[in-house]
């Protein structure tokens, strides 16, 4: 455990290091569990997982002799997983992923950043990875990788059940049939991002079931894993698709990219059980076979794309800029982040 925490209990120090995890929707594993190290991903993936984005709560980012140290505790510890798990072993910290789609955009899901708030309390730490076979995790980085935000240019989170009103929407919604609506944000940061490319989207709306796919992220916190070998189930949703990704929370707001074109299809946004109980009277990562279970939801890119900027288009980023946003507090101001796990 890193020596920030060694004075909480393993329960309290989760609590502070997942603070959005319990509202990030479960995934699951499909079949056999796909997911790779950054180290152990193709140069191709490896070039787009550049541009992925681990997000951190401020106090978990501190500056320190020239650099910034990141707050992880033991994924086994903090969860009680059993021995022999995927990743026991690794460090977890981060709360959400996100994508650079822009010189200064972060694409991720609006469950991830729920109001201007959130955002500034939210670090932007590129290269929490382990990039080669045997290393560890990188929990130091350079100023460079670490970025705040600015503002939310776009955010939309449908059927939020906060509050007896929106419950009680919530509820109707579901009796009548209604199906989950878009869960997306775009955030602009403080500065440009230097050294890492922007990633384009699929803008021709011509994803069908059976496509395959994959996505790069941050399952619970873990530092960045590629999971790949899944295929698209349905598109007929309006806002969203079903895969059979390999996903958890902390994977909520990861780019799904199809597999064909490198292009991104979507922002995975919730999915099944993460963890079960095992008679051991620990933990287990929930598995199912590669057709079984309600599959990993993914906002659909059409529903986003007016908002991230053409790559190479000066005018579009341009219409980007001159929306109506919601202003960040400055940072100076006192933040109120709730807590739950």
């Amino acid at each position: 455990m890193n020596k920030p925490f060694k004075s909480l209990s393993l329960l309290a120090a989760a609590a502070l290091l997942l603070p959005a995890l319990a509202n990030a929707g479960s995934k699951s594993i499909y079949g056999d569990d796909n997911r790779l190290d950054y180290f152990e991903a193709s140069p191709a993936m490896r070039t787009l997982a550049d541009s992925v984005v681990s997000l951190w709560p401020s106090k978990q980012v501190k500056f320190e002799g020239g650099e910034y140290k990141l707050a992880t505790i033991g994924f086994g510890d903090a969860l009680g997983l059993c021995p022999g798990e995927q990743f026991r072993e690794q460090p977890i910290g981060a709360f959400c992923s996100g994508t650079l789609v822009g010189e200064d955009l972060i694409m991720t899901a609006g469950h991830c950043i729920t109001d201007a708030a959130s955002c500034a309390d939210a670090r932007f730490v590129f290269n929490f990875n382990i990039d080669n076979d045997g290393g560890r995790a990188r929990t130091a980085v350079p100023a460079k990788d670490v970025y705040t935000c600015k503002r939310i240019v776009k955010r939309d989170l449908d059927r939020q059940a906060d509050g007896l009103v929106n419950t009680g929407i919530v509820i109707i919604g579901a009796l009548l049939g209604k199906q989950p609506g878009p869960d997306y944000a775009i955030i602009q940061l403080d500065r440009k991002v230097e050294g890492r490319k922007p990633l384009p989207v699929n803008r021709s709306k011509d994803l069908k079931a059976g496509d395959k796919i994959f996505v790069i992220g941050h399952p619970v916190g873990l530092p960045l894993k590629v999971a790949g070998d899944a295929s698209v189930r349905n598109t007929e949703p309006k806002s969203f698709f079903l895969t059979d990704l390999d996903t958890f929370g902390g994977n909520s707001g990861s780019a799904v990219f199809n597999a064909r074109t490198n292009k991104i299809e979507g922002i995975l946004v919730r999915g099944g059980t993460d963890f079960v109980d095992s008679p051991a009277g620990c933990k287990v990562q929930y598995k199912l076979g590669q057709n079984e279970g309600k599959g990993e939801a993914v906002t659909k890119i059409s529903i986003v794309q007016k908002y991230i900027p053409e790559i190479g288009s000066h005018k579009a980023a341009a219409e980007v800029r001159d929306m109506a946003v919601e202003q960040v507090p400055p940072a100076g101001e006192e933040l109120a982040r709730k807590v739950r796990f």
